[in-house]
Formats: C-alpha cells, sequence, structure tokens
C-alpha cells in the first residue's frame, strides 16, 4: 500500500533504459523530475531529449570541475583505459541526492540493469557506487529492483515493489518488448561506451593531465580535434586533420598558446599547448607541420606564429619525414 505521492529523481542517460525507469515509475503514479549532466566526456542533451520523450522535466547540471578533480584519483580506479565508472556513477548520484534534498525529494533512480556492464554494474558495484556516492538505500533501479535488495522507500511504502521488474544481463528482448508496450520508438541504440574508454583519446588525456594537472574543459576539448604530438620538454601539439579540426582548434586556442600556420601553401592549423616559446619547439613544430602541409620537399617554407599577442615567421629549409614523427606521435 502506497502511503503518499513520492518524488523521485532520475538520472537519465538518453538511453532507452533510463527512459523505461521512467515510465515504469510513471506507471505508480509517482512525482518524477530527470537529472542529467554535461562534462568534458559527455553532454546533457541526449539526458534532456529522454527526459522529453519520457514526459518529465530535465535538470541539466555542468560537472566539469568535479569530474576533473576526481578524475585525478577516484577510490575505485580505473577500468580497461582512464574510464573511473564506479566514481563517475557514485558522483552523479552524489549531486543527484544534493539536488533531491533541495527539492525535498525522496528518492533516486535510474535505468541501470545488473549485469549489463562488466565493471559499473555487477551487484558489488552496484553497492560500492551507493556506497560512496552517500545515499546508500536511496538508489532504486527499477528494472532489476526485485533482484536487488529492497531500497528504504520501498520498505517505507513508497514505491511499490511488486510492480518492479527483475531484468539482469546483456541482452535486450525485455527492453525491446518494453519499449514496444509503452510506444518508445525513437531511442539511441546502445552506444560504444565512454570516450574515457578509448585508448586513444585516454593516452592523449594522461599526457595532458601529467603535464598540465590543473587541464579544464577546453584543453580537454582541444584534445578532441586533430593529431596530437608530445614534443620535447613536454610540450604538446596538436594538428588539425581536416578543415573542420583546423576551425576548432583555432577557437579553442587561447591567448597563452602558441598558433601556427604554414603560409603560402594549404596547411593544417598547429596549436603549441601552454608552450614555452623556445625557438627549438617552435622550429620542430613548424617541422611537424610542413610535413602535413602541401609545401614542396625541397626548399625554404615560411611558418607564421602567434603567442600572447605577439608574432613572427620561422623560416624553415630543413624537413622531418614522417617515420620520424611517429615516436612523438599520441
Amino acid at each position: 500500500m502506497i502511503k503518499k505521492k513520492a518524488k523521485g529523481i532520475g538520472l537519465l542517460s538518453g538511453g532507452l533504459d533510463s527512459i523505461l525507469a521512467v515510465k515504469i515509475l510513471q506507471d505508480q503514479g509517482l512525482e518524477l523530475l530527470g537529472i542529467t549532466f554535461t562534462t568534458p566526456f559527455f553532454e546533457a542533451q541526449p539526458g534532456i531529449d529522454a527526459g522529453r520523450k519520457a514526459g518529465i522535466e530535465v535538470q541539466a547540471i555542468d560537472l566539469t570541475e568535479k569530474y576533473l578533480e576526481m578524475l585525478k584519483k577516484p577510490v575505485y580506479g580505473f577500468g580497461s583505459q582512464m574510464n573511473p565508472c564506479i566514481d563517475c556513477h557514485a558522483l552523479m548520484l552524489r549531486e543527484a541526492g544534493h539536488f533531491m534534498e533541495q527539492i525535498q525529494g525522496d528518492f533516486l533512480f535510474t535505468g541501470e540493469v545488473l549485469g549489463q556492464r562488466p565493471m559499473s554494474q555487477r551487484r558489488d558495484s552496484l553497492r560500492s557506487v551507493e556506497k560512496l556516492s552517500g545515499y546508500l538505500g536511496r538508489i532504486l533501479r527499477p528494472l532489476s529492483a526485485k533482484l536487488l535488495p529492497p531500497t528504504i522507500v520501498e520498505n517505507e511504502g513508497l514505491v511499490d515493489r511488486e510492480k518492479l521488474l527483475d531484468i539482469s544481463g546483456r541482452g535486450r528482448k525485455r527492453q525491446m518488448e518494453l519499449a514496444r508496450h509503452y510506444g518508445i520508438t525513437d531511442y539511441p541504440q546502445p552506444g560504444g561506451g565512454c570516450m574515457l574508454t578509448k585508448e586513444g583519446f585516454a593516452n592523449k588525456l594522461k599526457q595532458l593531465l601529467i603535464l598540465q594537472p590543473k587541464a579544464g574543459g577546453r584543453e580537454i576539448e582541444l584534445l578532441k580535434w586533430g593529431r596530437h604530438f608530445l614534443l620535447p620538454e613536454g610540450t604538446l601539439l596538436a594538428v588539425g586533420r581536416q578543415r573542420m579540426d583546423n576551425e576548432k582548434l583555432a577557437s579553442l586556442a587561447s591567448h597563452d598558446e602558441t598558433v601556427l600556420r604554414v603560409m603560402d601553401y594549404p596547411s593544417p592549423l598547429g596549436v603549441l599547448l601552454h608552450s614555452p616559446r623556445a625557438e627549438g619547439i617552435l622550429s620542430l613544430a613548424a617541422m611537424v607541420l610542413i610535413s602535413y602541409s602541401d609545401a614542396p620537399e625541397a626548399g625554404a617554407v615560411r611558418v607564421e606564429w602567434k603567442h600572447a599577442g605577439n608574432s613572427g615567421i620561422l623560416t624553415e629549409e630543413n624537413r622531418i619525414r614522417r617515420e620520424e614523427i611517429k615516436p612523438y606521435l599520441l
């Protein structure tokens, strides 16, 4: 027997499972709000879209600063690359819990399915997430609730446990059936995982955080565009692959960074991240840039640089071969 109309705050990732979690609880007439987050590694828009499809309002919160601080030393460590899955989920639930308290909510809920993900959705991992979040017993997982210990809100009669589900594992059959039942047709397919699970990006991020422990969202955004090279003296060089890369790098480059471009020939843009203006580094960066330009293989080539309101032109006659560049490539 339900004692009152409870208020739940749901973490919305944008996927089908979080939409279904909302629908299952809506069947009980509960008051529901959504919450989603933005960081340099994922955006809030998919969660906002999921809330619209599910018919609930969604609060979007920028978690960048707290996320980057957590990323430096996650309590439960990393997965295969730089993915701190347990700490990530716990941080989002902690922030959602603070929001819940502000609006006098009763519980948190997610679309997590027991056993669906190898690191963060094991039984012990779900428990660890709850403990680390500070909301032990207040996190409801409607899709797998019958396979998990009852939460406080179930024991208090705020949510009817009998109307919750017992889905587990990586299969999607029951979720597809539920989607048809609720008339949900427009939803994203399960994604390929977080950016932090991708080896190439993770390697770049590791180097950035070693060189710049206080790196923020802008610096991390630079890692998403073009090729990246670790030059001597711990200098990172970003080089565009195509026009969009060049435009993004140009828009993201700060006053403290050195922007380079080859003159007289089609060329990618280069950005030295918070670099020293040592002549040797500038010269090497210029040669890397020339190697990706349409400049001839011999003869002098001019490369313009701009840094902190200053500018100049390097004239390079030397060349660096692609095979010589490979050791620098991240």
